[in-house]
């Protein structure tokens, strides 16, 4: 039976939130009410795994929850309450910058040496970090470039254009095999993980979440179109350096071949994608809605808040040397080259 059809077993829950979002998903119990939604800690691990519960059913469900549940009125109506607490803390927390074209030019900037998440794995990191690191972040990869193609519907001209060549390079070219979904999946069999879509959830931590929950509230909100192209326009401006900052990482610990591509590849794409994003998404995007500078810019700040509070609790956990896990990986499994 093909797994992907099925979706991934509802995860235990962190709170009354979350389990009182699972119980309905389940069907044995109420949902919250918007006060409780209201009152929890916006960037918490309850909130936001009942978030990522309410957002996954628009993406491949869960084992034994109804199809029908995606636009279920009164889960909708708690997932909006949910939104409102996360998107006033971002609103509220995130600095922002004096201009879009400031924003952009702090992804330009380096972190200074050996601060970030990938100078630390290219230059201390032992095989327990990547796994550690691909577990968390399989809950991006493994969905990265499908909250992006909700925008393609709400652009035009330019824009869309772009927008659908550089999303084009993502799904693969036409080629299931170089999806860079599958290409992910690749590295993880490379170290030994399990690629079930869905498998870490439990595993990542809030920091982790809310850095995929963002990808679906702008995704699926046209409002926040603005926002969705500049969450995109960080993650292909910044990923050149940081990509080969781990494939070195990969071929020093003797990760696999498939983990080193997964990297190599993404070095050379986006590069090529953040001068398409740059001049033609953007570009493109502001010739039609001048007005939508100030959301794109959110989209930036809202990004690398984000991003900083993942690395933060990363960094300070593999530092002090314990696991940045909630939940332990199992041993590295066995597979064939």
């Amino acid at each position: 039976m093909n797994n992907h059809h099925r979706g991934p077993q509802l995860p235990p829950s962190r709170g009354p939130l979350s389990t009182a979002v699972t119980a309905y998903l389940r069907g044995t119990g109420p949902l919250p009410g918007a006060a409780e939604a209201e009152s929890a800690d916006p960037y918490g691990d309850d909130l936001q795994l009942a978030l990522y519960l309410c957002y996954e059913l628009h993406y491949r469900g869960f084992a034994g929850v109804p199809a029908r549940r995606e636009w279920d009125p009164d889960l909708l109506r708690v997932r909006a309450a949910l939104e409102h607490r996360f998107l006033g803390a971002l609103r509220a927390d995130t600095p922002g910058h004096d201009s879009l074209d400031a924003a952009l030019a702090a992804l330009l900037v380096e972190p200074a040496e050996g601060t970030g998440v990938t100078h630390f794995l290219r230059d201390e990191g032992e095989l327990w970090h990547l796994r550690e690191y691909a577990a968390q972040r399989s809950l991006y990869h493994l969905k990265e470039a499908d909250p992006h193609a909700w925008v393609l519907p709400r652009l035009w001209g330019r824009a869309k254009a772009a927008m659908a060549a550089v999303e084009y390079d993502e799904f693969g070219a036409g080629r299931a095999e170089r999806v860079h979904a599958q290409l992910f999946a690749e590295l993880m069999t490379d170290l030994g993980l399990d690629t079930t879509y869905g498998y870490y959830l439990d595993a990542a931590g809030a920091e982790m979440l809310a850095v995929v929950n963002l990808m679906s509230l702008f995704g699926l909100h046209r409002e926040l179109r603005g926002a969705l192209v500049g969450h995109f326009a960080d993650v292909e401006i910044t990923s050149s350096p940081g990509s080969r900052r781990l494939a070195e990482a990969m071929r020093r610990t003797g990760a696999g071949p498939a983990a080193e591509f997964f990297y190599d590849e993404h070095v050379e794409a986006d590069a090529v994608h953040e001068q398409v994003v740059r001049h033609d998404v953007i570009g493109g995007l502001l010739e039609e809605e001048p007005e939508s500078a100030g959301d794109i810019a959110f989209g930036i700040d809202a990004t690398e808040y984000l991003e900083d509070r993942l690395a933060r609790r990363l960094l300070t956990e593999w530092r002090a040397g314990r696991s940045s896990l909630r939940v332990p990986l199992a041993p590295e499994m066995a597979h064939t080259s």
